[in-house]
């Protein structure tokens, strides 16, 4: 590893989006990867600030060193990268973030009725991609690419169009799993496979490749 200290920005989770104050959009992401990329990083020495949807004392990097910052959704998790981006030398975007947010959300309970319930949804903001597009000369920015078909294809493309510097695809068995399998791709490189192990194991790999 370089000797030199850097500073990871790391996402984890799965975000929440507000259908009335009760309910919401989400997705089955655990946050472990994140949370394993965050310990990998701190335990070799870096900086890390972990942005999390994750509260759950099991997934906790128990180390005092790491700044978390909680959210809940797609937008204040937005606002937050934007915040400590400008300052971090990586940015890992390990969290599951929403594709879609509802129009408007209810500010009571949805009551139940036997007519349909229809709800109106409108894109997020692209974290990764925006990311892309602001980040410095000396700032790398990494993406995660979940693809249920074409994976490498689609996370290639990924990588291209949203001016990564690093991809990691993972197939939709990952979710919530201890282990999974994960290819890596930098720009102008080959695929890289890494077998079925620990989420934790491939944190290692993932923050050796980076340091």
């Amino acid at each position: 590893m370089k000797s030199n200290r850097l500073h990871f920005l790391i996402t984890a989770g799965g975000t929440r989006e507000y259908i009335d104050p009760v309910r919401f959009i989400t997705n089955a992401s655990s946050g472990k990867m994140g949370f394993a990329l965050a310990s990998a990083a701190l335990k070799v020495g870096h900086k890390v600030t972990l942005i999390t949807t994750v509260k759950n004392i099991e997934q906790k990097t128990q180390n005092s060193e790491v700044k978390e910052v909680y959210v809940e959704t797609a937008g204040e998790m937005f606002e937050a990268v934007k915040k400590y981006f400008p300052k971090c030398d990586c940015l890992i975007m390990a969290a599951a973030v929403s594709d879609y947010t509802p129009v408007k959300v209810s500010k009571i309970k949805i009551k139940k009725s036997k007519s349909d319930l229809v709800i109106k949804l409108k894109p997020t903001t692209d974290i990764l991609k925006w990311a892309g597009e602001h980040k410095k000369k000396n700032q790398t920015v990494v993406g995660f690419a979940l693809e249920d078909r074409n994976l490498l294809k689609n996370a290639e493309k990924k990588l291209q169009s949203k001016n990564l510097d690093m991809v990691i695809a993972n197939e939709p068995s990952a979710i919530g799993s201890e282990k999974s399998i994960i290819h890596v791709k930098r720009k102008n490189s080959d695929w890289q496979k890494f077998p079925k192990a620990d989420k934790s194991f491939l944190a290692k790999r993932i923050v050796n490749l980076l340091s």
